[in-house]
């Protein structure tokens, strides 16, 4: 592994900030000894040449670092790229290999945040909160259209049983509900536990309410599609907190539009780049499939915010630090991205 010496301070490009990552990144920095220019801009290849003169570049879940993108990072000289997420779908793993940047990431950070933002929308899609809450400022204290229905004795399908997947099961097993399992490679701790797994075909066809807790790889890209919406329960609810491209947008829309999927709760969206992270209130969203999901009134769309939480920032931003000053010494931590065999 190539390395910095210790003695001069590692320079960081950092794209894609909030006002949060630099109050959290600042903070945390202490005698690290680090330097980190602060970018607003997503990395692109247009953006590329922010870098110049840093050894190691953060990014975060839209920022492109497929082959070219990373063919020009190597030709400013970076040395290191760490992420600042657990998801690496949008990074070209060959060519970073080829060029010998190591790739880092932030594997667990805060698996009860996301797990408890997909209970949320879960609850809220049912019991139409956010939308009591708008009716009641506006002085309709009326429940016609409000009904919704008990968690108590539903089926829940977990697809992914990772840390993230394992915590939300948990938790829908607490509302007393009866809880399935899929993975391909089973938690022996949660048979142990009395969960069951069952095959996928199993997991659609029973689950009352499916959520998605599987990372975006080339087999799991679209697994929610047609066919899988087909062998689902007549309205059943689905819920995305993973990653947008796990669902064929286009096919679930046409699910909502037959009245086949009853309800869908996504904190992701395929094609967020350019529109999530940002306030496009005064703007027109030139993106007629998202428009149409919002209009949807048992459609519910978060802006990627399930990891967002304090503890999570904190866990976010000590591993990512720790993944810049274990490179800055030469030494391999388990956080760094390894090619597939």
């Amino acid at each position: 592994m190539s390395s910095i010496s210790p003695r001069n301070p590692m320079k960081i490009a950092f794209f894609s900030y909030k006002s949060y990552d630099k109050e959290w990144f600042d903070k945390h920095l202490g005698d690290t000894g680090f330097e980190i220019d602060y970018f607003r801009v997503r990395l692109v290849a247009e953006t590329a040449q922010y870098a110049k003169g840093s050894d190691v570049i953060c990014a975060f879940v839209n920022d492109d670092l497929s082959g070219p993108v990373i063919e020009e990072l190597a030709g400013y000289g970076i040395k290191m790229i760490a992420l600042r997420c657990a998801g690496f779908n949008n990074v070209d793993l060959e060519t970073a290999d080829r060029l010998g940047i190591p790739v880092y990431r932030v594997p667990e950070y805060s698996p009860h945040a996301v797990a408890e933002h997909a209970v949320a929308l879960i609850l809220a899609l049912n019991r139409k909160t956010h939308k009591a809450y708008n009716r009641v400022r506006d002085g309709n204290f009326s429940l016609s259209r409000m009904v919704g229905f008990n968690l108590h004795g539903k089926t829940v399908g977990v697809l992914g049983t990772g840390k993230i997947g394992r915590v939300f099961a948990e938790l829908m097993r607490g509302f007393g509900c009866r809880v399935l399992l899929y993975d391909k490679f089973p938690n022996t701790e949660m048979e142990d536990k009395g969960y069951s797994y069952v095959d996928l075909s199993t997991l659609l066809k029973e689950s009352d309410i499916l959520s998605l807790h599987v990372p975006l790889l080339p087999e799991t890209a679209q697994i929610i599609n047609s066919g899988t919406l087909k062998m689902m329960k007549d309205g059943a609810m689905l819920i995305n907190t993973s990653r947008g491209g796990l669902i064929n947008t286009e096919h679930a829309l046409k699910a909502l539009q037959s009245r086949k999927l009853g309800y869908l709760g996504i904190d992701v969206y395929e094609q967020e780049e350019g529109v999530f992270f940002q306030n496009l209130q005064e703007q027109i969203i030139d993106d007629n499939t998202l428009a149409l999901l919002m209009a949807f009134p048992n459609v519910m769309v978060t802006a990627h915010q399930a990891f967002f939480t304090r503890e999570a920032l904190d866990e976010i931003t000590r591993i990512t630090l720790q993944n810049i000053e274990d490179f800055s010494k030469g030494v391999d931590n388990e956080n760094r991205i390894e090619l597939p065999e």
